[in-house]
């Protein structure tokens, strides 16, 4: 494969010196408090510049509330919370109009959905109706109420979660929900040695550091910026031909009923420039393609005689898939 643009300028020296020590700088201070989790980490940052919402999917209690806090810390982000219930309305997350006993008008309050970071949790037990007003939100990143649009804050992101394994009083996710995830991730418990730390009371290193010690990377500004510099990372037409290679394998698959959708394949390409911008690269690799794959396509395919994506067997599928078509070299 020749050599994209972006690797050709990257002999000079490397393309985001700034940005790499700001990614460095959040990926080391969460892991102070999110043990044996980088990796984890590090989709969460891809998943932030990419400007998309991202489901987690795991059991409870294994850190995805605090690895979501401190998240929207070290962007310097607004977080809130929403514990997702059967009883919740849409105006419960979005906010509604609110009789000032003062002026005797009616004013616009604002709900939870007014974050930077909005932590969605257990999102399948909301009824359809609620999760069709977070759909609205993450697609339009504005709510309507009474006929008036408002817009949401600038960066924002969805971080919503569900049990996989919890299967009562719950509404599964439609398709076209899905498909407005991003990433679908899982943290998984810790390794043996980071949980014994935190079963003795040990911190990650001798300083570790309190979650209100954790320090924004970069400003309001800096970040629009990185968002920008994220947005030139350069994908060559090999990378390109070698990514849709793969997305229209999904299409062909008689195993497959619906395959990854335009949105889909546009979605890939935001995460690819952003994983490559999280690695200090101003280009995309094969290797990008490959690590992304399945936590940015396998939520968006359905396999035929079953009614819901059922995860392991929907990524053992797209691995077949990666694994069958060749790779650009």
């Amino acid at each position: 494969m020749n050599l994209p643009a972006g690797k050709k300028n990257e002999e000079a020296g490397r393309p985001f010196d700034l940005s790499e020590k700001r990614i460095n700088l959040a990926v080391k201070q969460i892991s102070q408090i999110v043990r044996d989790k980088e990796d984890v980490i590090k989709s969460l940052l891809v998943g932030f510049l990419a400007r998309g919402h991202i489901l987690i999917e795991d059991v409870p209690g294994v850190g995805k509330t605090t690895i979501s806090r401190c998240l929207a810390r070290v962007l310097g982000g607004q977080f809130s919370r929403v514990q997702m219930t059967s009883d919740l309305l849409p105006v419960d997350i979005v906010g509604g109009q609110v009789l000032d006993p003062q002026t005797k008008q009616l004013e616009f309050h604002r709900g939870p959905l007014f974050a930077n970071i909005v932590l969605a949790d257990e999102l399948n037990r909301a009824t359809p109706r609620t999760q069709s007003g977070l759909l609205e939100a993450m697609a339009e990143r504005s709510v309507t109420v009474d006929g008036q649009s408002h817009s949401l804050a600038n960066p924002f992101m969805v971080i919503a979660t569900q049990n996989p394994t919890e299967h009562h009083g719950v509404y599964p996710l439609p398709e076209s929900q899905l498909d407005r995830f991003l990433l679908r991730l899982s943290i998984g418990y810790p390794g043996a040695e980071a949980e014994t730390d935190l079963i003795v009371g040990r911190n990650a290193t001798d300083d570790g550091i309190a979650f209100e010690e954790l320090n924004p990377i970069c400003t309001e500004v800096e970040l629009q910026s990185m968002f920008r510099e994220v947005d030139s990372v350069d994908i060559h037409q090999d990378v390109a031909n070698y990514m849709h290679a793969i997305v229209q394998a999904t299409r062909e698959d008689d195993e497959l009923l619906t395959g990854v959708s335009t949105r889909g394949v546009l979605a890939f390409a935001s995460a690819l420039r952003a994983r490559a911008y999280v690695e200090n690269r101003n280009y995309v690799t094969p290797e990008d393609v490959r690590s992304l794959f399945l936590p940015v396509c396998a939520h968006r395919v359905v396999i035929r005689g079953t009614q819901n994506v059922h995860r392991v067997l929907a990524e053992t599928f797209l691995q077949e898939i990666l694994n069958r078509v060749p790779v650009p070299v």
